[in-house]
């Protein structure tokens, strides 16, 4: 459900799904004492076959539209849905069939000969322009502008506010040069063979460099580089502008016809959601950063409100709500920042021992280089499932599960298209569940591989409710920063609310690729990016970083690496730092009598962390266990040191290093520093010898500091009640500008147009106003008016124009309002989208109630203004009833229609059609068609 649904007055709402289900509800009274509203489903039907709703909106003439994948956007007349609302239970079987066969496919009414002014791309954002009763269709890279009552398509255009031309209507192939380059079964002709000019190496190698190549035209091609410039979130501002929102943390203010009117920005993050009331605006960034804004773009003010994505947010009573990435949910006072932030922050501080809990929990993290190969059950049982017992999450990471030029060049191709995973590393993932007692005490909670890479995590049962909130993310450092032969995969766990990460990483080999380790790891630490989903291969869960000056020369906030953010690091793996300064002899000879102290003097990664190198910040346990490489496999003991003839010096290869969120080695845990981890046991298994590795095996004790959100929202409660300062600011935070209107009653005749003028009394304060129709009631023919038929949250009625219905008004100022009566004298009914037959209006007299809401900028406390608007049809456009072919005759669904009247078209061809109407059939009253629908349908 839309949080702004939750949040706004009991009124119908209209929700999308996901299986391409859509569904309208509403709100009746529930029990218990509070007699709060309790939202109900009302009406459901399938919107799409197979395809999910990725946006709704409803227009400002109460049209559901829907938009979904592939550029697919579907309209839902109110006439359809206000029929099949007014049916019996009994007959709601019915209604669900009415509504889904009723609407009308806009993409195909915009496409002729095959060519089409709207980009096949996932309409993923929709926005009504309430202000001008125009409505907008977004894509990742586009914008379509609509005229809301007609449903005509005015404008098509990019980010950069240019026209977009109309193009065929033909799927994308994929280029088959490329397909080409990746292909590691390509065999060479009979000449290649002949000559063998190449080794095994050599193609091998020619296979990855063909493949990395293959990614970066990837990129180039929009993948990668446009990704930063995508749509992220769309909104209208209440001075009647729009906002867009990008992946790049830039803001695009858009005027109501769809031109550019600035760009700013103020965070590198990405826009994930904008909300706005009165004049300020909130918006939500990927990081977790709420920032509040003029209609002008000017910042006001800027926090963290989350430790991840605000994905939404929402304004009830005196607070904006933010819904975060986790699920977690906070309100915001409206007028933040102010007075009422610094009291309530202090006294939640003096309170905080009260919500504090403390929680201590063990985990196990275990790292192997399998070299291609599988373990016994025993290996495994002796690795992890011999100590597992007392621990409460396990991470393990596995380098080189599956090399091979062919392997890693179909992974890099599978990654640019999102997919990943291979047969061998499946096996290693449950095969260590086994160990683990996987379903019994553990549950597998989340896993990444990228192509030799691999890391997943267990929770103990008792612990997995405490556990959420997993992403995972990958970062390839091989040929061209693209083949994940080496690299690093991470994952990103939510424990007692606390983010953890964990990174099992491959970095390049060779005793002298000492700076190369040292880049390995400064690419992995700044651009693993857990918030955006993996796929396009790695370098597509990237971050910008040291962006502190946008395109415009203004000062942006920089955005910090997500590993950065986290309150525990922990990196795994084979980090290749080998001894230095020593020969072979000499380190089997200190090896042999376990002078390991020795031996971290000639330690590569020691060196290069104690001049500040590499892993700054990290700290590792106690190394007591012999050098974990290079090993002969299947050779236990220390005679297994490699005897070959390279005799590579032993080395500590396999690793495990850390950070909590202490900034000084004595800080004890608390709020401050949530997070304190301690190693308790740091050893390698010796017995393992499967690989020319040893697995290593890392156990922390770990103390971990929450906030109890139940009693900290009891004491914030207490502090609102109880604080006489705090109650004085949030009554202040209600007041509502004073407005008079200047007219009451409307009487509208023959497409006539009425001004009238709502002004803003109060000489400091902007207010806002929105005009709501309450309903409409029609004239019957004994000169009584029907019973007022509510539209609630569906707009106007078709025969109103209202502009502007939304809008600002500067203190001591006046803004006018215009109001329009159309006349057209058809309508169309639509069945799969497709028009079938077309009838008269209702000639009928009509009232409909308009309401003015009123709001200041810190409530949504309003006040009110009401004006009834009368239509009254001369004589002339209601002739006696006459005889209709069974064509003119409206369907069923017109019955609940109390005054619509046909949708304007500039189309020659609808002119031609409504010309042909008017010759084949007499005018009529929509009275008459009443009583015979109803003869037709008892």
């Amino acid at each position: 459900m839309d949080l702004d649904a939750a949040a706004t007055a009991p009124a119908p709402a209209a929700a999308g799904a996901g299986d391409g289900g859509g569904s309208v509800g509403g709100s009746s009274q529930g029990g218990g004492n509070n007699n709060a509203p309790v939202f109900k489903e009302a009406l459901t039907w399938q919107a799409y076959g197979r395809t999910p709703v990725l946006s709704m909106v409803v227009t400002s003439y109460g049209e559901i539209w829907s938009g979904s994948e592939g550029g697919v956007i579907k309209a839902w007349p109110y006439d359809a849905i206000a029929k099949s609302l007014s049916l019996s239970p009994e007959e709601r079987h019915m209604a669900a069939l009415l509504v889904e066969r009723a609407y009308i496919d806009l993409r195909n009414h915009c496409t002729v000969g095959n060519v089409c002014s709207l980009p096949a791309s996932d309409v993923k954002h929709m926005l009504a322009d309430h202000s001008r009763a125009k409505v907008w269709t977004v894509t990742s890279m586009t914008f379509a502008l609509w005229d809301a009552r007609t449903r005509e398509l005015l404008k098509v255009f990019g980010m950069d506010g240019q026209v977009e031309s109309a193009k065929l209507e033909t799927p994308v192939m994929p280029e088959q040069p490329m397909e080409e380059e990746v292909n590691p079964k390509a065999k060479p002709s009979k000449k290649d063979k002949s000559q063998g000019s190449l080794n095994f190496f050599q193609k091998s190698r020619n296979v990855l460099i063909g493949a990395a190549d293959a990614v970066r035209r990837v990129a180039t091609k929009g993948t990668f580089v446009e990704d930063n410039r995508r749509t992220g979130a769309v909104a209208q501002v209440m001075d009647g502008t729009i906002w867009s929102g990008c992946t790049n943390g830039a803001i695009i203010q858009w005027d109501g016809n769809g031109s550019r009117v600035q760009e700013f920005q103020h965070h590198t993050s990405s826009v994930q959601c904008i909300k706005a009331l009165g004049e300020r605006v909130w918006v939500g960034y990927a990081s977790g950063t709420i920032q509040v804004m003029d209609a002008d773009g000017n910042i006001l003010a800027g926090w963290t409100g989350h430790s991840c994505p605000v994905i939404k947010m929402a304004i009830g009573g005196s607070y904006i709500y933010t819904l975060a990435h986790h699920g977690g949910i906070r309100g915001w006072p409206l007028n933040s920042p102010g007075p009422l932030d610094d009291i309530i922050r202090t006294e939640l501080s003096n309170r905080e021992q009260s919500y504090t809990r403390m929680e201590k929990i063990n985990i196990m993290v275990g790292s192997w280089n399998v070299a291609q190969g599988k373990a016994s059950a025993e290996s495994l049982r002796s690795w992890l499932g011999s100590v597992s017992s007392d621990v409460g999450l396990v991470v393990v990471g596995l380098q080189e599960v599956e090399m091979g030029a062919g392997f890693l060049a179909i992974s890099a191709a599978k990654e640019t298209v999102g997919l990943e995973g291979s047969v061998n590393g499946q096996w290693w993932i449950d095969n260590i569940g086994k160990a683990l007692d996987e379903g019994t005490s553990f549950h597998r909670v989340g896993s990444r591989q990228l192509a030799a890479l691999l890391i997943a995590a267990w929770a103990r049962k008792s612990l997995k409710p405490y556990v959420g909130d997993v992403d995972a993310a990958a970062v390839p450092c091989g040929l061209g920063r693209a083949i994940g032969n080496k690299g690093g995969v991470g994952l990103r766990i939510r424990v007692y609310d606390r983010k953890m990460c964990f990174v099992s990483n491959h970095f390049a080999a060779h005793l002298e690729a000492v700076s190369r380790r040292n880049a390995d790891f400064d690419h992995i630490y700044r651009t693993m990016a857990f918030n955006k989903p993996h796929g396009s291969t790695a370098s597509a869960t990237s971050v910008q970083l040291h962006r502190t000056v946008n395109v415009n020369g203004n000062q942006v906030e920089e955005v910090r690496p997500d590993l950065a953010e986290a309150d525990m690091v922990v990196f795994l793996g084979d980090f290749n730092y080998r001894l230095y300064g020593i020969t072979y002899d000499e380190a089997r000879d200190m090896v042999s009598q376990r002078s390991f102290d020795w031996l971290r003097e000639k330690d590569q990664l020691r060196a290069e962390m104690k001049a500040g190198k590499v892993f700054q910040g990290m700290r590792e346990g106690i190394i007591k266990f012999p050098p974990t490489y290079k090993f002969q496999k299947h050779q236990p003991g220390l005679g297994g040191y490699d005897s070959g003839e390279k005799k590579r010096i032993p080395a500590w290869c396999d690793r495990v290093l850390y950070r909590d969120s202490r900034s000084v080695s004595v800080a004890e845990c608390s709020l401050e520093c949530p997070v304190v981890a301690s190693i308790t046991s740091y050893v390698a298994c010796m017995d393992v010898t499967e690989s020319d590795h040893k697995p290593v095996r890392c156990t922390f004790s770990v103390d971990i500091a929450r906030v109890d959100e139940l009693i900290r929202r009891q004491e914030y409660g207490e502090i609102i009640e109880s604080n006489e300062k705090v109650r004085s600011l949030l009554q202040e935070a209600c007041f509502v500008p004073e407005t008079t209107v200047s007219i009451s009653e409307i009487k509208l005749e023959n497409q006539e147009n009425i001004v009238f003028q709502i002004t803003n009394k109060c000489e400091t304060s902007k207010a806002a106003f929105e005009i709501l129709c309450d309903g409409q009631s029609i004239k019957k023919e004994d000169g009584t008016k029907s019973e007022l038929l509510p539209r609630a949250s569906f707009g106007f009625p078709l025969w109103l124009e209202v502009q502007p219905a939304v809008g600002l008004i500067k203190p001591g100022e006046t803004v006018e309002i215009t109001l329009h009566h159309e006349d057209f004298y058809t309508q169309e009914e639509f069945v799969d989208g497709i028009p079938q037959n077309w009838w008269c209006e209702d000639t009928r007299d009509k009232e409909a109630v308009l309401r003015i809401n009123i709001t200041g900028s810190s409530s949504t406390e309003t006040k009110t203004h009401t004006i009834n608007v009368q239509h009254c049809c001369p004589p002339s456009s209601a002739p006696p009833m006459m005889n209709l072919p069974a064509a003119a005759v409206p369907p069923s669904n017109v019955l609940a229609s109390e005054g619509h009247s046909k949708r304007s078209s500039k189309k020659s061809q609808s002119k031609h059609r409504d010309q042909q109407q008017q010759q084949d059939y007499p005018q009529f009253g929509s009275s008459e068609v009443h009583d015979l629908c109803r003869m037709r349908c008892p």
